[in-house]
């Protein structure tokens, strides 16, 4: 009978310790102390302990969810503790964490706390994810909370709020359960891929039987990433085929010299080129014959958002007429102008992202497509050990077979929509091909990058990526096989005007700034807010200058006097009325304080309009893609052109 509060001793003992090795096997023998005292066969217990450990009430392929947010664990920590609102927000503000909040709260009131065991954690939990009324969920938790410690409670409260803070990943609960198992960690890897399940892959590490562990579709894989590079000669080099053996010196070479350096544009490059898209990195799951019209999509961070996009769910629903055995794909869901077959920018596209509810009108004004550019898992296979050339060869033939069938209409008639049913018939206007396959060519010189870098630029895309065609699919891991080229766009030189506390080590510093420019008769409007960039010691610095030239405090935000100057950075500007300015800042982030520059020298509205109109792919400011119905593609798989010399159907 395995008790809660071994993990929040182990947990308070890993966050104090910062060698990686030491918490692995602090984690590997308390895992291992569960497993030989546990009362089953299952290893159910040893199982919870790790993925408690990893921050997660439920696996990764349980779609359950406890459905607290911080205004109920809030509420419950008051309830319990006796605290009022102004303790809490004072613990809050010390710490920017609600668990150690709670820590302290409770320690105060000598709140004794009793046996807890994961068992009882995980009915709780269960009840929670059911629970129909936001009370029930409160007073689910409150009982856990009144029969914890302090300590106990710290951790409960971050397992539930999904950060435990305390250094460890998944990566590394997975290293220590092979640790304790004594089993090969790649196996252990593999299980909880495939099953998506992390203490399932700890039951099964000492049972014996990860190699029975068989693929589930329906829950998230990893997705590779890709390491930015800041020219096409950098990229070139990266990819270059290196000289096989030690090369003759060339006759003209003086004697006693050796040969120059030959130059990556002068040796082969084994690298695809593809444009780099402005969308939403996605998978797609379907075609399992056993839930025939089933379809998932999951976002990069791994949530599933398939009700945010009908359109490619009814789409995809009839992937199973055309092929057989379940797929996965990975690619970018795109805002997508049919008559011109370009992406829309990015800003167009996020008017979607995170709609529950969307309607004709949204599938009208912003519609969208998936575009391919990977194949994870076909024929009952996971492919990721492929060369990503034998992937590419697999993914385009699976696109030539489903690329008529994958196709959905603009608007649906909502009316006669049939639930579970996606056989949709809209007679005013036809389907539109919802698939599309990322063209992809090998590249051959860093000149030829270059070239290709601004033909992306100019059908309003944000770069190229270039991918080793020998590489093969690493889940949630971001080396050199995957590389991306884009430039930004420029800098601003803004003035700071107020500063948020931060949160983990941040707590109780003033860290993340909110800035602005000036318009033209010299008053400051907001234009963004960044968080990044600075040194830890430029931070601190900032966070005491800032207390003392506070001009308003609002208890999490502080006005502060206008006199700090930055350099921020960004990807690009969009029209937007969350600041003053009207416009807003995409992926800010700070390149330098300016001690050198005055006030009055930062930049103006003006020049931030300027920088706008000067991007190829802004949003026009007008209602954005109005869609008619379209004409169906002369050539049977519809994509953008990768050149302007072809033609975009």
């Amino acid at each position: 009978m395995a008790l809660f509060h071994k993990i929040a001793e182990l947990a308070e003992q890993l966050a104090a310790e910062p060698g990686k090795l030491k918490k692995r096997t602090a984690i590997a023998a308390a895992i291992r102390r569960v497993h030989d005292h546990a009362d089953n066969a299952a290893f159910v217990d040893a199982g919870r302990f790790a993925l408690y450990l990893a921050g997660t009430p439920f696996a990764e392929a349980d779609p359950r969810k406890l459905n607290a947010g911080g205004a109920l664990l809030s509420k419950a920590l008051l309830a319990v503790s006796g605290a009022t609102q102004v303790a809490l927000t004072a613990a809050y503000r010390r710490h920017g964490d609600i668990g150690a909040a709670a820590y302290d709260l409770l320690a105060a009131k000598n709140h004794p706390g009793s046996q807890l065991t994961l068992s009882e954690m995980a009915e709780a939990f269960a009840a929670m994810a059911t629970a129909k009324t936001t009370a029930i969920r409160s007073a689910l938790l409150e009982g856990l909370l009144e029969r914890t410690s302090p300590l106990e409670a710290k951790y409960l409260l971050k397992l539930v709020a999904g950060d435990m803070r305390i250094g460890v990943k998944q990566s590394l609960v997975e290293e220590a359960i092979a640790e304790a198992a004594s089993v090969p960690v790649a196996a252990v890897r593999n299980a909880v891929m495939l099953e998506a399940d992390l203490a399932f892959a700890a039951e099964r590490a000492f049972a014996g039987t990860l190699d029975a562990a068989r693929m589930r579709l329906f829950h998230p894989l990893g997705f590779m990433l890709a390491s930015p590079v800041d020219s096409p000669e950098e990229a070139a080099e990266r990819f270059a085929e290196k000289p096989a053996g030690k090369k003759k010196k060339p006759a003209s070479a003086p004697e006693g010299e050796a040969p120059a350096a030959q130059p990556a544009a002068a040796r082969n490059i084994s690298a695809y080129l593809e444009d780099k898209y402005d969308g939403m990195r996605a998978q797609v799951h379907c075609g399992d014959p056993t839930q025939p019209s089933r379809v998932a999509i999951y976002s990069r961070n791994r949530e599933d958002v398939t009700e945010s996009y009908p359109e490619l769910e009814e789409a995809f629903a009839k992937v199973g007429d055309a092929v057989t055995g379940p797929l996965i794909f990975d690619g970018e869901i795109l805002g997508w102008d049919f008559a011109t077959g370009r992406a829309l920018p990015f800003a167009v596209l996020g008017q979607r992202i995170g709609r529950k509810r969307v309607s004709n009108e949204w599938r009208r004004q912003v519609p969208v497509v998936f575009m391919a550019f990977d194949l994870m898992f076909a024929n009952g296979t996971l492919l990721l050990d492929l060369p990503l050339s034998e992937r590419r060869n697999r993914l385009e033939a699976v696109i030539e077979k489903l690329v008529e069938q994958v196709r959905s209409p603009i608007a649906i008639d909502e009316h006669a929509k049939q639930p579970q049913s996606f056989m949709f018939t809209e007679p005013e206007e036809e389907s539109v091909e919802r698939l599309l396959l990322s063209p992809s060519r090998l590249v051959e010189s860093a000149e030829d990058i270059d070239r290709a870098y601004a033909e992306a630029r100019a059908r309003a895309n944000e770069g190229v990526m270039l991918k080793a065609a020998g590489s093969q699919y690493l889940p949630g891991r971001r080396g050199l096989a995957w590389m991306k080229l884009k430039r930004e766009l420029a800098t601003l030189d803004v003035v700071v005007t107020g500063a948020e506390f931060g949160h983990g080590r941040r707590a109780g510093i003033l860290s993340d700034y909110t800035f602005a420019v000036r318009d033209a008769a010299g008053e400051l409007k907001n234009v963004g807010k960044a968080y990044s960039g600075l040194t830890d010691s430029e931070i601190a610095s900032m966070s005491e200058w800032m207390m003392q030239h506070t001009l308003e405090d609002q208890g999490y935000f502080r006005t502060v006097e206008p006199l700090t100057i930055l350099e921020v950075a960004f990807n690009n500007i969009m029209r937007s009325d969350r600041h003053a300015s009207g416009f807003a800042l995409r992926f800010p982030r700070i390149v330098r304080i300016r001690d050198d520059k005055p006030l009055d020298e930062i930049d103006t509205i003006a020049r931030v309009e300027e920088i706008y109109q000067s991007q190829v792919d802004k949003p026009t400011d007008k209602p954005i893609n109005q869609h008619t119905n379209p004409s169906r593609p002369k050539h049977k798989m519809q994509r953008p052109a990768l050149h302007p010399s072809e033609s975009a159907s």
